[in-house]
C-alpha cells in the first residue's frame, strides 16, 4: 500500500497546513511574538480519522472537535490507523452538555467551552470516574468561553462572571485552568471583539497567573487574534477544506 502522504488528498492537506504555518509565523512576528507562542489547533469536526492520520503525519499532535458522538468514534478509527500514536491531544471546542461530560471526561485533555458552574462540576466528576476506572490519569485542561455578545444560544460567560467561574473550577480535582476562549459575535468587528478580549485576558491572568492560554481564532480571523495575544488559533477550513457534512 502506498504511503498515505504520497495521496493527492495528503498533498492538499500539506500545503493547505504550510500555508497556515507561514500565516501565523507572518502575524506573530508582526505582532512582535514568537510564532512558536501561537498553537495551531486543527479542527477535524465532519473530516474523517484518515484526515486526522495525514496532519498527524504532518507534524500534527493536537485536534479539534465539537461533537461528543462524532469525536469517540474518530478517535477509534484513529488509533486503529496510528496505534503507536501516543503523543496526541484532544481537545473538546464545542458547546457541552452536562449529559456529555463523563463521555468527554474519557478522551479530551482540553475542554474549551466551560460556561457554567454546574458543568464545570460534572465534567470534573467524570473526570475522577475516568481516573477511578483507569480510562486516564491527568485532569483536564479547561477553558472558560466568554460570551462578547451576550447571546446566551452561542454559549459563554459574561466577562462579569469570569473570575467567579474561576474561582470554582480552582476547586475542582478533576480541572486545570488553563485560560480563556472566544468567538467573535456574528457580524460584529472581529478587531474590537479581540481587542476587548485580550484586555479581559490580561486581567484575568493577574489573579489567576497560570491561565496563559487564549483560545481565538479561526481561519478567517486568525491574524487579527494574533495581533491581540491569541495562543491557540483554531483552523479547520483553511487546513482541510469545506466541511463534508452540513452542520446541523
Amino acid at each position: 500500500m502506498s504511503d498515505v502522504l504520497s495521496t493527492e488528498r495528503a498533498q492538499f492537506i500539506a500545503e493547505s497546513l504550510s500555508a497556515m504555518r507561514t500565516r501565523i509565523a507572518y502575524a506573530a512576528k508582526a505582532a512582535g511574538r514568537s510564532p512558536s507562542d501561537v498553537t495551531l489547533l486543527p479542527v477535524t469536526k465532519y473530516f474523517p480519522a484518515t484526515d486526522v492520520h495525514i496532519l498527524y503525519r504532518l507534524g500534527c499532535v493536537d485536534f479539534g472537535e465539537s461533537k461528543v458522538q462524532e469525536a469517540s468514534a474518530k478517535i477509534a478509527d484513529f488509533a486503529a490507523l496510528a496505534p503507536d500514536a501516543r503523543d496526541v491531544s484532544w481537545h473538546m471546542i464545542g458547546r457541552l452538555q452536562r449529559n456529555k461530560a463523563n463521555h468527554v471526561a474519557r478522551w479530551a485533555a482540553w475542554v474549551h467551552s466551560i460556561d457554567s458552574e454546574r458543568l464545570a462540576v460534572a465534567l470534573s466528576r467524570g473526570v475522577e470516574a475516568a481516573m477511578h476506572a483507569h480510562e486516564r490519569s491527568t485532569r483536564i485542561k479547561v477553558c472558560i468561553q466568554v460570551s462578547l455578545d451576550g447571546d446566551p444560544s452561542r454559549g459563554g460567560v459574561q466577562p462579569m462572571d469570569v473570575h467567579g467561574l474561576a474561582d470554582v473550577i480552582a476547586t475542582l480535582p478533576g480541572l486545570e485552568l488553563a485560560g480563556l476562549m472566544a468567538v467573535p459575535p456574528i457580524a460584529a468587528d472581529p478587531e474590537q471583539a479581540f481587542a476587548d478580549l485580550q484586555r479581559l485576558h490580561e486581567r484575568f491572568v493577574i489573579a489567576f497567573p497560570s491561565a496563559t492560554t487564549l483560545s481565538s481564532g479561526m481561519s478567517g480571523d486568525a491574524e487579527s487574534a494574533i495581533q491581540h495575544g491569541s495562543t491557540c488559533v483554531r483552523v479547520g477550513t483553511a487546513l482541510l477544506g469545506l466541511r463534508p457534512i452540513t452542520s446541523p
